[in-house]
Formats: C-alpha cells, sequence, structure tokens
C-alpha cells in the first residue's frame, strides 16, 4: 500500500514537474518569438524609410522636371506674346500716322471747299442782281409783273397742251376700241386651238361581259348571298338580267363605280366568288385605287410642269378622276382649264405657269364635296390655304364664281378657260347634275345619324341602303331610325315618286382555334 501512495506521489510531482518544464520552455519560445517580431518590424521600418525617402527624391524630381517644363513654355509664350504686342504697337503707330495724314488732308480739302463755296455764293448774288436786272428791264418792255407774265404763259400752254392731249387720246381711243374686240377674239381662238383635249361625257353605268350563265350564277350566289354582300359592300347596284351576258354596274358616284368594276372583274378572274373573298378583294382594290390616284395626280401635276406642290394636294387632284360636275369629268375639265390659262396668260403677258397651277386648283374643293360639308369654293380656299398656296390661287378658286375680282392676268385667263371649257356644246347636263345633287343629299341625310356606318343611294335614288354598327343600333332603334330618315328625306328633298329606306343591323364575332 504504501508502494502504491508512493508511486502515486512520485506521479503526481513528475506530472507538475513536467508542466512546469513545459511551460518555461513556453516562455522561452514566446520571449524568442517576440525577439524575432520586433527584429522584422524594425527591419520592415527601415525598408519602409528608405521607400519613401526614396518616393520622395522621385517625385522631387518629377516636380522638378514639370516646373521645369510649365517655366519653359511659360516664357515662350511670355516671349510670343511679347512680339505680338510689338507688332501691334507697330501696326498702331502705322495706323495713327496714317490718319494723322488723313486728317490734315481733311482739313486741307475743308479749306478748298470753304473757299469754292464762298467764290459761288458770290457768284450766285452776282446772278440774282442780273436776273433782278433783266426782269426790270423785261417788266418795263412788257407791262406785266413777272406773277402776270408767268400765270398768262401757264395758261398758254395749258390751253395748247389740252388740245393736243385730246386729239392724241381720240385717235387712240379709237384705234383701241377697233382692235379690241379683235385682239381678244384672236387670244381666244389661238389659245382654243392650240389646246385639242379630248373629252367623253361620263355616264351612270358601267357593263362588265361575262362568258356564261355559270358565271352568272357565281356572282348571284345561293339565294342572292353573293350578290347582295357586293351591293351592300360597294354601295352600287348590280343589275345582271336586263342584258344578255352582260354585268350592269349602275351608280351616280364615279369613284365608288370604278371600284365595285375592278372588284367584280378580279372576283371573276379569280372565280371563288363568296362573301369573304369578296371582302379581301375589295379591300385590296380599294387599296390600289389609293395608290393610283397619288399616282394620277403626280402624272398631271408633271405634265403641267408644276413643282412644289403639297402631296394632299396632289392627291386631291387625282381623285378629281372620279368627280363630275354636269356630266362633264372633273379632272378633264381642270386640265381644259389649266391649259387654256396657261396659253392666255402667255399671250397676255402673264406667268404660264402660275396661270396652270391656279387652273388646276381653282375646281380643287370639288374632291372634298363627297365628303364634308359646304361649297367647293369654300372647302377649296380652305385647303389651298391650308397647304400655303398663293394669292393668286386663292383669288381664281373665288373669283370663277363671281365671289371676287380678278386681282391680276393669271386669274383673269384662270376664269376665261373655265368659261370656255363649262360652254363647249356638249361638256355639260344641267338634268344629271340635278340628280347627282339629290342623291348626294339623300346620302348625307343618312349618314348624318348616329350609329351609321355608310350609306348608299341606288337603284336611280328610289332606294337609300343605311348599314348601322349592331353595338350601338338595337333592331328596335333601326325601325325608328328607317323612319327618321324617311321624314327628313321628305322634309328636306324634292324627288319625284318615293325613296325606300333601309337600315341594315349586322352583327360578326370572331373568334380563333388554337
Amino acid at each position: 500500500m504504501e508502494m502504491i501512495i508512493i508511486g502515486i506521489v512520485v506521479a503526481i510531482l513528475s506530472s507538475i514537474l513536467s508542466i512546469f518544464i513545459s511551460k518555461k520552455l513556453n516562455n522561452a519560445k514566446f520571449e524568442i518569438y517576440i525577439a524575432q517580431a520586433k527584429a522584422k518590424a524594425k527591419v520592415i521600418e527601415h525598408e519602409a524609410e528608405t521607400l519613401l525617402n526614396e518616393s520622395h527624391q522621385k517625385a522631387k524630381k518629377e516636380c522638378d522636371a514639370e516646373f521645369r517644363h510649365a517655366k519653359k513654355e511659360y516664357d515662350d509664350m511670355f516671349y510670343k506674346l511679347q512680339k505680338k504686342e510689338k507688332k501691334l504697337n507697330e501696326h498702331l503707330e502705322t495706323e495713327l500716322e496714317d490718319i494723322k495724314k488723313e486728317k490734315s488732308e481733311i482739313v486741307e480739302k475743308n479749306n478748298k471747299i470753304s473757299t469754292i463755296k464762298e467764290g459761288l455764293i458770290n457768284q450766285q448774288k452776282t446772278l440774282d442782281d442780273k436776273i433782278v436786272k433783266a426782269l426790270k428791264v423785261l417788266e418795263n418792255a412788257s407791262g406785266l409783273t413777272q406773277p402776270e407774265a408767268k400765270e398768262l404763259m401757264l395758261e398758254k400752254m395749258k390751253e395748247d397742251s389740252r388740245a393736243e392731249i385730246a386729239s392724241i387720246f381720240r385717235k387712240k381711243f379709237k384705234i383701241a376700241e377697233q382692235n379690241t374686240q379683235n385682239e381678244i377674239n384672236n387670244m381666244l381662238a389661238n389659245a382654243v386651238s392650240r389646246y385639242a383635249g379630248e373629252f367623253a361625257a361620263e355616264r351612270l353605268i358601267n357593263n362588265l361581259p361575262i362568258n356564261d350563265e355559270e358565271t352568272k350564277g357565281k356572282i348571284i350566289g345561293k339565294e342572292g348571298r353573293n350578290i347582295k354582300a357586293l351591293e351592300m359592300l360597294l354601295g352600287v347596284d348590280i343589275i345582271i338580267d336586263d342584258t344578255p351576258n352582260t354585268i350592269t354596274i349602275s351608280s351616280f358616284n364615279l369613284y365608288r363605280r370604278a371600284i365595285a368594276t375592278k372588284t367584280i372583274e378580279a372576283l371573276l378572274e379569280d372565280g371563288r366568288i363568296q362573301p369573304a373573298k369578296i371582302e379581301e378583294i375589295y379591300n385590296k382594290v380599294k387599296a390600289e385605287f389609293d395608290k393610283s390616284i397619288l399616282k394620277e395626280g403626280e402624272d398631271v401635276v408633271l405634265e403641267l410642269g408644276i413643282k412644289g406642290m403639297h402631296i394632299e394636294l396632289v392627291k386631291l387632284v387625282g381623285r378629281l378622276r372620279y368627280r363630275a360636275s354636269y356630266g362633264q369629268n372633273a379632272l378633264a375639265h381642270t386640265l381644259e382649264v389649266s391649259h387654256l390659262a396657261g396659253l392666255l396668260a402667255a399671250q397676255m403677258g402673264g406667268d404660264p405657269i402660275l396661270a396652270r397651277r391656279a387652273g388646276l386648283l381653282h375646281d380643287i374643293g370639288k374632291a372634298l364635296t363627297h365628303e364634308m360639308p359646304g361649297s367647293h369654293v369654300d372647302l377649296g380656299v380652305e385647303v389651298c390655304k391650308r397647304y400655303n398656296e398663293s394669292a393668286t390661287v386663292i383669288n381664281c378658286i373665288y373669283a370663277h364664281h363671281g365671289y371676287e375680282e380678278p386681282i391680276n392676268i393669271e386669274s383673269s385667263a384662270v376664269c376665261a378657260g373655265d368659261a370656255l371649257s363649262a360652254a363647249r356644246p356638249g361638256a355639260r347636263r344641267e338634268v344629271l347634275q340635278s340628280f347627282l345633287k339629290r342623291v348626294e343629299e339623300v346620302e348625307n341625310i343618312s349618314t348624318s345619324k348616329t350609329g351609321v356606318i355608310n350609306a348608299f343611294a341606288i337603284n336611280a335614288g328610289r332606294e337609300v341602303r343605311v348599314i348601322v354598327k349592331a353595338n350601338l343600333v338595337n333592331d328596335d332603334e333601326a325601325v325608328i331610325m328607317a323612319s327618321e330618315i324617311a321624314k327628313e328625306i321628305e322634309e328636306k328633298v324634292q324627288y319625284p315618286g318615293e325613296i325606300k329606306v333601309n337600315v341594315i343591323r349586322e352583327l360578326r364575332a370572331q373568334s380563333y382555334a388554337r
């Protein structure tokens, strides 16, 4: 037991001793590490001081170099400035010397002028004295004072001049009176003979030939759905059974009739005639017509040699192709007036280009009368002012209907050309124009109602078809609208017989399967 206890005590003591020894060793190592760290820190500090000194030296060298360079530039600039200042001073001295010389010359010249002026004054006094003496001699010799002699002389001159002027005036007036009418007739005859314009009277129908009865059946469609779709979309009458192997397209509106003719021709060429295809081809044809209208206007402007016209006015010129006035095609009439006005203006010493421009635009408002209310004169003036046309063009639009007097040769030439074109035998038909005005008024009354998409007068104005928006007008409102339109037509339009009003309401629903 004692041995065990002794062993335990020895083990404890040895452990304590080993711990103490290891602690001492660790402390010794720690001190060594501290000493090494201090040594390294001193080395790093020395290196940092060295680098700092080197950087200071380098920065000082660079600063000195930059300072020397800047000083050199400064010295160069200062030298240049001194040189320029010296040149400027020399130039100023030269200029100052020149000014002094000029001043001395001016003073010398002023002295000479003063001397000459004094001599002239003395001479004028001498001349006045001699004139007074001469007048006194004349007064004594004639027995008249100076005012009396002057008045007598003037009266004599007036009498002689009045008689001579009257004689000349009578001769010239007589010659002018004899020649004026001949000159005017010659101008008009030369202008008309030089302009050989073509003209064809507009009709109200277009005829399309068809090959067989099968084609006729395709146009009509099952239960007439194709021909109904065509008439509703195109706004024209389509007559098939009146003439063998012929489709007749009837409408008072030239533009609408031309689109309908082209659409039906395209459908006959395609062969697939059904409502969806009809609408597709109609939209395509209408887009082509809008392009062709611009091309038509550009060709006309180019033909007349007119430059700088706004593109919207060029489009309106093209639209005149599909507009008629008293049965006379508006574009044909406009070209006729433009050529005649240019020829007349050239013979009378005016500007033929300006006269042709004014002649081309004098009826431009007729291209808008199908769409906008008001006379073609007011509409034409408004659109020409909007696109900055000259005062001569505006005056021509007013003057050719007598709203203003012509202001110059060009305006007078346009008025004369308009009268010549309209007065030509067969150019215009009053009955047709009154019919066109009546059907236009019927369409305008119909389109003025709320919810109306379009309105077409058909069957020679005996029927009007009104297309309304299904989401804005229900069935009951459609009945009321038909009655209101019929009543307004009765009150405002004079017509023979009766006019049938059809209000058509169609609802289309679309969806896509994907």
